[in-house]
């Protein structure tokens, strides 16, 4: 309540780069869409052969990194070949048009499995097209697989598998979750994008531990239509790319109400790859770049050396505190509560023992407890939130946008929980050669001011275009 925004809708205003044709396709597999869209739309190359090479990747190495549960390949085959047709005869849709892209596979898409990564839904069919998926198809690209989730959400183990960080040269180490396998395919470059989902850490985590580029919209800004409920007020989607640019051109063709939806707000994204960032405020959570954190002095190091570029970039960074007079802690469990809630068949069913995952944090020991959360306790717990997002509100009238580490603070927790747009992109490495990552946070529907200040930050350094090399 009280606060206002911008609705006039402004066309958008891409980077203008010279993209020259690859010596070899493959070579362009880890190409940002920005310039892959250059080399369809002045057909050098068809989406086709794009979506080719991204198959044939996805079959040498989704097994390995087991981030895949369903090739979508007759599907696929029949949208790249639509694609260079209409290209051909002058209807460009756009930058996405003809490029493969892989979904998490907890959004619905007829004709395919919808597994959420769990053995109770392996074989499960739903027969409609997630709005997201719907959005895509009408913005021309190219679905090539449906990528694997950690079971119902919750870190990168399904019933398939454990998927694999590809930066890890023994493959041993998780990709974490639970976006697994958009993190995983998008960093070992099997998808020219992906779309992953986040409820408490499940884009950002992952496009830490893979080293991509993951944007956490306002809550409200995505239609959730066709995908898997795991808590209704904190579930948001949002793509996860190969540069800040690419999020916010996925982002503009995914968001906006959708008639089914009945959270989503009618506000535009507007776009500007170009906007002077100096009009901007922004600020540095403080305590959290401060904190000692013993075990990752090189994630500390990291960190401070993106607040030593911004400065060098000449932007005068305001020192900001999040609110900290509630221990968020006690009121996270509204996450246990809704998720078993949305799982409620499940638990009664008996069905949750066949889910992998049987230790005392995992999904179903949490949905079994929160059934005895009184009622009381979870609306208390909904007003004391609350009172955290006005508190949020007072700070967020200092900053157009802030700097934090990922896991800075309360940062993580409170941002989910207040519902505020988050963009998580490689800041360096640690001393395993592994990426870590800085986070930068918008006020509510102001991803186009955050996506500049990050973009100009990434447009800085060369972290992002650093990628894993897999073998064979």
């Amino acid at each position: 309540p009280g606060m206002s925004f911008d609705t006039e809708q402004k066309p958008m205003r891409m980077t203008t780069v010279t993209v020259e044709a690859p010596a070899s396709l493959e070579d362009a597999a880890f190409w940002p869409v920005s310039k892959l869209s250059r080399l369809i739309r002045s057909r050098r190359i068809s989406s086709v052969d794009l979506t080719t090479m991204y198959l044939n990747r996805l079959k040498k190495y989704g097994p390995r990194l087991e981030c895949t549960v369903t090739l979508t390949e007759e599907r696929a085959m029949r949208q790249a070949r639509q694609a260079d047709e209409e290209i051909a005869a002058g209807k460009y849709r756009g930058p996405l048009h003809g490029i493969p892209w892989g979904a998490k596979d907890l959004l619905a898409v007829k004709g395919y499995k919808t597994t959420w990564g769990a053995m109770p839904y392996k074989d499960q069919m739903i027969d409609v097209d997630a709005t997201v998926v719907q959005k895509l198809d009408e913005a021309g690209a190219v679905l090539i697989g449906k990528l694997t989730l950690g079971a119902l959400a919750m870190g990168d183990v399904w019933y398939g598998g454990k998927t694999r960080n590809p930066w890890d040269e023994t493959l041993e180490q998780g990709s974490s979750g639970s976006s697994a396998g958009p993190g995983a395919a998008t960093s070992a470059g099997l998808v020219g994008f992906s779309i992953g989902t986040e409820t408490l850490g499940s884009i950002v985590s992952p496009s830490t531990r893979n080293g991509v580029t993951g944007l956490r919209p306002t809550y409200g800004r995505v239609s959730r239509y066709g995908a898997m409920a795991l808590s209704w007020s904190m579930d948001k989607i949002g793509p996860m790319c190969r540069s800040v640019e690419d999020c916010a051109l996925v982002f503009d063709a995914i968001y906006g109400p959708d008639g089914r939806d009945a959270t989503l707000e009618e506000l535009p994204f507007n776009w500007d790859a170009e906007l002077d960032i100096s009009t901007l405020r922004i600020g540095y959570y403080r305590s959290a770049f401060e904190a000692e954190r013993e075990n990752n002095p090189t994630g500390k190091a990291n960190d401070e050396a993106v607040v030593a570029k911004l400065r060098g970039m000449g932007i005068d960074l305001i020192p900001i505190e999040l609110p900290d007079e509630i221990d968020l802690r006690a009121i996270r469990f509204i996450l246990s509560v809704e998720s078993a809630a949305a799982f409620d068949e499940l638990t009664r069913s008996g069905r949750d023992e066949l889910l992998v995952r049987q230790t005392g944090g995992s999904w179903p020991n949490t949905f079994r407890k929160a059934r005895m959360v009184p009622a009381v306790e979870y609306v208390q717990a909904n007003r004391v939130r609350t009172i955290v997002m006005q508190h949020m509100a007072e700070v967020m009238k200092q900053v157009d946008v802030y700097v934090t580490p990922s896991y800075g603070g309360n940062n993580l927790l409170l941002t989910n929980l207040t519902g505020h747009p988050a963009v998580c992109l490689p800041n360096g490495f640690n001393d395993n050669g592994a990426p870590t990552s800085i986070s930068f946070v918008g006020n509510l529907f102001g991803e186009a001011e955050m996506l500049a200040v990050a973009k100009a930050y990434q447009d800085a350094t060369d972290f992002h275009l650093q990628y894993p090399k897999l073998e064979g």
